[in-house]
């Protein structure tokens, strides 16, 4: 793919939102819901590449929703307690791998995925 060169600010606030994703690891989750709203804001006016990135996010949030809801149920009978590390690396792994795309001007390589 070839890099898409853009001002910092057309790429700012999808850093921004990877970031708050990120932080929802320490902050209980509050920054991935104010992510997903930023995201869902951003997305209609952003260049084609960024929109994928939205659409990452988004899918993030709301796929990490169902896994967290799952693990969650899980651990009410003590299996989902081994879950929990694989979630957070989960979440780490997809927002690094969509970090790093923006930072080239890429757009993400699998925007549809369910792992990476």
């Amino acid at each position: 793919m070839t890099e898409q060169y853009l001002s910092k600010q057309d790429t700012r606030p999808t850093q921004i939102i990877y970031a708050l994703y990120l932080a929802g690891l320490v902050t209980a989750n509050v920054t991935l819901l104010i992510g997903v709203i930023i995201a869902y804001v951003y997305r209609k006016e952003a260049a084609p590449w960024l929109q994928a990135h939205y659409r990452y996010l988004i899918r993030t949030f709301w796929i990490g929703s169902l896994y967290f809801i799952v693990t969650f149920t899980l651990s009410l009978i003590f299996i989902g307690t081994l879950l929990w590390p694989l979630l957070v690396v989960w979440l780490g792994v997809r927002c690094i791998i969509g970090w790093v795309a923006v930072r080239k001007g890429q757009p993400p390589a699998r925007p549809g995925s369910w792992l990476w």
